[in-house]
Order: C-alpha cells, then sequence, then structure tokens
C-alpha cells in the first residue's frame, strides 16, 4: 500500500497532513509511560501527570508520542497505559504509540491490529535499544513495518532516521522496502548544525518526497551521569551541555535554541522528548513562546 491509498482517509491523514503542511511551525511531544515498579504514591501522581499532559497536548491539536521502553526501563505498556488512563476522552488519532521490534512478531502484529481497532491511527515502527539482551523479532524495523502494513493496510506507518548518519540515513528512507509514510528523525541540538546541514541537503538532493518530524531534548541539567547514559543512545554534545548550564543558561533555552536551529533550516515539524511530567504543559509553552522570540530577531 502506498501513501497516495492512504490519502484517502483524511481521518486516518490527521498526522500526514499536519506533518506535510505544517501553518508555521509545529511542536510535540514525545512522552514514557510511568513505570511499572513505582510506589504506589508515586504511581499514581505519574498516572495523573500522564492523564494531564496527554489531555493538554491533544486539545490543542499537537500530537503524542508514547514510547515503548526505548531506553530499557520497565515502563507501563503504552496501548494499555491510554486506554485505562484515558478512556475514549482523548482523541486517540493525536496519540500515535511507538512500537519497537523487541518483542515477538505475534505480539508486534497483534499490537498494531489492536491499536488500530481501537482508534490509533498511526504508529512509528522502530529496531529498539540494542544496549540489551531482549532480541529483536526481525533484524530491521522496515521488515516488521512491512508486514504490519500487509495486516493492517489502514495504518499510517511511521520510519526512522538519524540525522547524524547523513547520506546513508537518507537512502535508507528512499529504500523501496522502507515502508513508512513518515520518518520521525533521532534528537539533535543547535550545537549539531553540521549533521544536520548535511541530513537535510542531502535529503533535498536526493528528493525525499515523505515528511519528518525531528526531535529535540529537553536537558535538565549537565550530570555526568545523566549524560553518560543519554549518549549510549544518541550523539550527545557534552562538552556544549556543560558549558552552557554552567553558564546558567536555562534548560527552555537551549531547547528553545534547538528548535529555532532547525525551523532556520525549513524543519517545521519537531517533537520534544523528557519534559518533566508534572510541568510539562507549562514548560512547553514557555518553550513555544521563547521560539516565536528568537523567529523574531532571526
Amino acid at each position: 500500500m502506498t501513501a497516495a491509498t492512504v490519502e484517502a482517509n483524511p481521518q486516518q491523514m490527521s498526522l500526514l497532513n499536519a506533518l506535510r503542511d505544517p501553518k508555521q511551525f509545529s511542536l510535540h511531544v514525545e512522552m514514557c509511560p510511568p513505570r511499572v515498579d513505582l510506589p504506589l504514591e508515586q504511581s499514581v501522581e505519574a498516572w495523573i501527570d500522564s492523564n494531564r499532559l496527554m489531555r493538554k497536548i491533544t486539545s490543542r491539536g499537537q500530537f503524542v508520542f508514547l514510547t515503548d521502553g526505548a531506553i530499557g526501563r520497565r515502563e507501563e505498556p503504552n496501548l494499555r497505559h491510554v486506554m485505562i488512563n484515558l478512556g475514549d476522552e482523548a482523541d486517540r488519532a493525536r496519540i500515535i504509540p511507538i512500537l519497537t521490534t523487541k518483542h515477538s512478531l505475534d505480539y508486534c502484529l497483534e499490537f498494531a491490529s489492536r491499536s488500530h481497532t481501537l482508534g490509533f491511527t498511526s504508529l512509528v515502527v522502530l529496531g529498539g535499544d540494542k544496549s540489551d539482551d531482549t532480541p529483536r523479532c526481525v533484524e530491521h524495523a522496515y521488515e516488521l513495518r512491512r508486514l504490519i502494513r500487509e495486516n493492517v493496510p489502514g495504518m499510517t506507518l511511521g520510519g526512522w532516521a538519524s540525522p547524524h548518519g547523513g547520506r546513508r540515513q537518507v537512502e535508507f528512507i528512499l529504500h523501496p522496502e522502507y515502508s513508512a509514510d513518515y520518518y520521525m528523525a533521532q534528537i539533535v541540538s543547535h550545537y549539531q548544525a553540521s549533521a544536520i546541514d548535511e541530513f537535510l541537503n542531502e535529503a533535498a538532493r536526493l528528493s525525499v518526497k515523505i515528511p519528518g518530524i525531528f526531535g529535540v531534548f529537553y536537558y535538565r541539567s549537565a550530570s555526568t551521569n545523566t549524560l553518560d547514559m543519554l549518549s549510549r543512545f544518541f550523539p550527545l554534545p557534552i562538552a556544549d551541555l556543560k558549558r552552557d548550564f554552567e553558564a546558567k543558561v536555562a534548560p527552555e533555552e537551549i531547547c528553545a535554541r534547538s528548535i529555532h536551529a532547525l525551523l532556520k533550516r525549513g524543519v517545521k515539524n519537531v517533537y520534544i522528548s523528557n519534559l518533566p511530567m508534572a510541568t510539562a504543559t507549562e514548560r512547553l509553552a514557555r518553550i513555544e513562546k521563547r521560539v516565536k522570540e528568537l523567529l523574531v530577531v532571526s
């Protein structure tokens, strides 16, 4: 099934429409379900905060990308979390589960089918963290996307790309078997302008047609332990981050500068990862305001 086939149904294309034709710039949120091993009181608070965040973001017409234990944490299964937490009250077309290949094939296909039945219209399918011993059900994520496409043809599928990989990553997106309607790009920052430029230039030169959404990370501190852990999952500008935190640059400012760097290069679809759950909506509003200020003066 091609993207053109899916486009016949506008309801299922709400995410694609947003990615293809953002009015100005479009900010969305990637969040993790609460951990399953939290003490009861903390668990209740985490569920309340998660509930509030998903309702708020989706009510504003933005999208929530819900992770699948991407960094080895024992998280609540994302579909179960949404169903219990929100019931029928949230716009499920604006909640995008992320599915990794780190499950059995039967589980993955059932997950996709159940997602579609429950009203989720899009799914991001990626390989998943390689730092643990949990095996993948297929060698490459595109193989799972292809199987889901065959089994759940009404589901809009997102792939994965690393802007740090230059031309090679663009070639992956262009491969006939990529089997995705859009791609979710790995975390980048304004400190990594050359990598962003190389990726975007190659994407333009090779005529990538599907839209992408780029990630920025909300760095809460420059803790050595945290940065060392994060550096296992994506290229991290550790020296730059430590310099700015030592200079008392606020986390919201660092995040806004990274978003601004993408917008200046023509990227209009951005997701923010790692917002503190309890204060996420307030921090998101401050980041959006600061980005608009940077756009005025740039």
